[in-house]
């Protein structure tokens, strides 16, 4: 759960704070796929999320699941398939729905791995599908500007991104994308190939996790330290806008104060203090932007942080002044 957002929200510094989130690759397969039964309800009823997956039923089930909830913030799924172009492609549909891609498996390679992997990239059949950009959906009106994006969808997650060009630039602040280090789909990006385009539109890599490890398919023994081949991840990525040479337009208050929440939310909670204390130092003559109360609340409830002393932390002395 996040950190400082529940005071931030107690206190009424999020009145004016207002998140759009996009998931690309949005099928409720568990129920952590339900994404405000986490931190994002701490934004409610300020927050947008819109949900797209090629799956038409799934985006359906969605959608009238979340208007029996009668739920206090705006969420839809909306049944299109994303790329980098509008056309038609190939979906090929594997056993594990989960691993259905616009790429084919690389079943020659993932056969080396044990059984779970070969089975669950096994192709069930193939349909064809219509596809547009999320650039094109946002000029033509279909959905608003995109702070946080995520992307899951096996394999085509550049292409994805690639389709959001615009979006990246004038407003998306954090991406969480799944990556994959080896080919499980024939001539499927790599991670190389989204960090190097990620970098180049200003997005610092803060993270691997869920890292997906697995053994050689023949092979009757295990490291009790390596357990098994990297073969994906979900990778963060941020922006940093509070670097002194940074020129975009987005270093604005209001978009740091966007930022900072997203990472608290991510539990990024270093990196939300860190943007809170610039906010405060900065820009606290704004009481919008004056969170030296709210931050050393969030503080006191760390045991080990009180004994040691609050006001002898850096962060504490920074803010000092802004106390009222």
């Amino acid at each position: 759960m996040p950190f400082f957002l529940p005071i931030l929200k107690q206190t009424g510094k999020l009145e004016q704070v207002h998140i759009t989130v996009a998931i690309v690759g949005s099928r409720k397969i568990s129920n952590d796929d339900d994404y405000c039964s986490g931190g994002w309800i701490e934004l409610a009823p300020n927050l947008t999320i819109y949900g797209f997956d090629a799956d038409a039923d799934a985006c359906e089930k969605a959608n009238n699941n979340l208007a029996a909830r009668k739920i206090l913030w705006q969420e839809k799924h909306i049944p299109i398939a994303l790329n980098n172009s509008a056309g038609s492609y190939p979906l090929f549909v594997t056993s594990q729905i989960a691993c259905t891609s616009l790429y084919p498996p690389n079943h020659k390679y993932l056969e080396r791995f044990e059984s779970i992997i070969p089975s669950s990239f096994k192709v069930d059949y193939t349909v064809e599908i219509e596809t547009t950009t999320l650039d094109s959906l946002f000029q033509e009106g279909e959905i608003g500007q995109i702070d946080f994006l995520q992307v899951d969808v096996q394999g085509a997650d550049l292409h994805i991104l690639q389709g959001a060009s615009h979006l990246l630039e004038s407003n998306i602040l954090a991406i969480q994308t799944e990556v994959e280090f080896s080919h499980l789909y024939i001539q499927q990006p790599l991670f190389a190939d989204i960090d190097a385009f990620l970098q180049k539109n200003n997005f610092t890599l803060f993270d691997l996790v869920g890292c997906s490890r697995y053994l050689r398919a023949n092979s009757p023994i295990r490291s009790q330290n390596r357990r098994g081949q990297l073969l994906w991840a979900d990778a963060f990525y941020f922006r940093d806008l509070i670097q002194n040479d940074i020129t975009t337009p987005l270093k604005t208050p209001s978009q740091i104060l966007k930022l900072a929440c997203i990472a608290d939310v991510l539990d990024f909670p270093d990196y939300a203090l860190e943007l809170l204390e610039y906010l405060t130092v900065n820009y606290g003559d704004e009481p919008q932007y004056n969170f030296a109360s709210s931050i050393i609340e969030s503080l006191s409830q760390v045991p080990e942080l009180v004994e040691q002393g609050l006001n002898n932390l850096r962060v504490v002395q920074n803010i000092s002044t802004r106390l009222n």
